[in-house]
């Protein structure tokens, strides 16, 4: 028995030499005391060399192990000795492109100083400049209003002017050229009486002081036909003719349309044209707008007949009146977006000038 049991405690030590060291069990772990002091001496001295051997495996590694930790430190500690050493060698540098800079950057304040202070002085002399420029564009722009209402005013002398002498005259539209050439002006003229409105025909008050045609300024090739111009000895025919005229709608000569109208100036035309939207509006809604002499508006609100000379005086009382603002509402603001622009662009070009 107590062969056999050694036997197995061989079997068992070989089978320990053959495992990894990290994984044998120490001969403290394989054998209790007792255990020991049964050996023999021939097992217990293989016992203590393989305790030995194992011992000295462990020892050996942890050694490498200790190496391998005091190397890596070795160099971790000459990484950081040269680190701080660049980084010595790099405060060094900064601190003299520091102090570099810094005078640089007292010897840039002192340049951007004495600018400052050039550019203070020269401030100064250009507001002045700016001042009297000012005072002069004001000058100029005052100037130039006074110019715009001295010709306003001229404008308005010249075509009263031109209405007074021509407020007895009919200007005749739609009389082919040529037509005048068996009878004249002043028979064709007598000749659209008679087709017209026999009565008047018949009228000896009715005398034609002169006859012509418009001269063709614009446009030399228009094939449209030149207005023919009759001018009356008194205001009271003309305007006896034009409310004829007015009452039969359809004129002819010969069978073919032509139209009668008052003879203006430019400038009245101009502002009997600038009523045409608002009076077409006011024909919609049946207020029986008429443009009257020389460019006056009238219709009626109310029951009342109400006239008026200029566009600001037509917005005053539409302000007083919520249905009629309601109608021309759309076609004032749009007669305003238009007067503005206008107004910009001269004076954009007055700028300009």
């Amino acid at each position: 028995m107590p062969s056999n049991k050694h036997r197995n405690r061989g079997s068992k030590i070989n089978d320990d030499t053959m495992m990894p060291p990290n994984k044998q069990n120490t001969p403290s772990q394989e054998y209790e005391d007792d255990e020991i002091e049964e050996m023999q001496d021939t097992d217990f001295k293989k016992f203590m060399i393989r305790t030995f051997r194992s011992f000295q495996k462990q020892i050996l590694e942890l050694q490498k192990s200790l190496m391998d930790k005091i190397e890596n430190l070795s160099r971790e500690n000459e990484i950081l000795r040269k680190s701080q050493n660049e980084t010595q060698k790099l405060v060094e540098q900064e601190s003299v492109i520091v102090k570099r800079n810094q005078n640089e950057m007292k010897s840039s304040i002192d340049q951007m100083t004495n600018t400052l202070e050039s550019l203070k002085n020269r401030m100064g002399e250009a507001e002045e400049r700016i001042s009297d420029l000012e005072d002069r564009a004001q000058e100029n722009i005052q100037s130039n209003q006074r110019k715009e209402e001295e010709i306003r005013n001229l404008k308005n002398i010249v075509g009263n002017l031109q209405d007074t002498i021509k407020k007895t005259n009919i200007r005749v539209l739609g009389v082919p050229e040529g037509m005048e050439r068996e009878k004249g002006l002043e028979g064709l003229f007598s000749e659209i009486l008679a087709e017209n409105f026999p009565g008047l025909e018949k009228d000896r008050d009715i005398l034609v002081q002169e006859a012509h045609r418009t001269p063709n300024k614009h446009d030399q090739k228009r094939s449209s036909p030149r207005h023919v111009v009759i001018k009356l000895t008194t205001v009271k025919h003309k305007e006896k003719i034009l409310k004829c005229a007015r009452e039969k709608r359809q004129i002819t000569l010969r069978g073919s349309p032509i139209r009668l109208t008052a003879d203006f100036s430019s400038e009245t035309l101009q502002a009997r044209r600038e009523w045409r939207d608002i009076a077409e509006v006011l024909r919609e809604k049946n207020c029986q707008p008429r443009i009257l002499y020389p460019a006056k508006l009238s219709f009626v609100n109310e029951g009342e007949i109400k006239t008026f000379h200029s566009k600001q005086k037509l917005k005053d009382f539409v302000a007083t009146r919520p249905a009629l603002q309601k109608i021309l509402k759309d076609v004032l603001h749009s007669e305003t977006q238009k007067h503005g622009h206008q107004y910009e662009r001269r004076e954009g070009k007055n700028t300009y000038q």
